[in-house]
């Protein structure tokens, strides 16, 4: 069996994060940049902020099972300070292996018990920031032995052309989508306040049948399945504040 070179890995990897230029075409590189190190999983997701609370309310691209996000969030992981995807405050590139005992001090019991059920016990958490100096981050993750520097290094290089790609095909979807109207809008921005159709409508002197029309015809212009998915969207389009 042949193996390519660093240089021959990397170049190839390029080549095709280059070429993506749609949303299914970003994902399936996401997967092909993980898998070319040995990871089975692959997840790109907004870095929470201290009031965050779910994990899956974060995510942006992601091959790992909805299994392990429900159980994250059902286990309230995210309440711990020191997460397995590099969440801190920290730019550096972050690699682990629960095999490793550092890991103990640093990773809650809940969370270990969770990556071993799921198989992936190594990990590496690559953050960067979008040209809206918002903070995200590359977290691949499978069964493989630790990550070293010299890989570390060439994985923070290849997540800079995967940047890239999401900035290109997110304005690609951002332009796939016709735009909220004003009074669209306005519903969106109240529901994220926690409002409901009853209390949205005597805001804005409308019926909850005329602010559930609205809902609706929002939830199918940002191709969403739900409320609490069509504001997230809202907030990450930057279509409401």
């Amino acid at each position: 069996m042949s193996y390519m070179t660093t240089s021959e890995r990397q170049l190839s990897l390029v080549t095709e994060i280059s070429a993506a230029n749609t949303r299914a075409e970003f994902a399936q590189a996401l997967v092909g940049a993980a898998r070319a190190y040995g990871f089975r999983h692959v997840t790109l997701m907004h870095a929470p902020a201290p009031e965050s609370t779910l994990l899956k309310t974060l995510l942006i691209e992601t091959s790992l099972p909805s299994a392990y996000f429900n159980q994250f969030d059902r286990a309230r992981i995210m309440r711990f300070p020191t997460l397995p995807t590099g969440m801190g405050d920290s730019a550096l590139p972050r690699s682990w292996n629960l095999s490793d005992n550092a890991c103990d001090s640093i990773f809650p019991d809940e969370l270990s018990k969770l990556l071993r059920a799921f198989g992936i016990p190594t990990g590496v958490a690559v953050p960067a920031y979008t040209r809206d100096s918002e903070r995200i981050l590359f977290w691949l993750a499978g069964d493989r032995q630790a990550v070293g520097q010299t890989e570390l290094n060439e994985l923070t290089m290849v997540t800079l052309h995967l940047l890239d790609a999401y900035h290109r095909t997110k304005q690609s979807k951002l332009m796939e989508h016709p735009p909220l109207s004003a009074r669209e809008r306005e519903v969106v921005r109240w529901t994220a306040q926690g409002k409901t159709s009853i209390e949205i409508g005597q805001i804005l002197s409308l019926s909850d049948h005329t602010v559930n029309a609205y809902m609706t015809s929002a939830i199918k212009k940002l191709d969403c399945v739900n409320r609490t998915q069509l504001v997230a969207k809202a907030i990450r389009m930057k279509l409401i504040n």
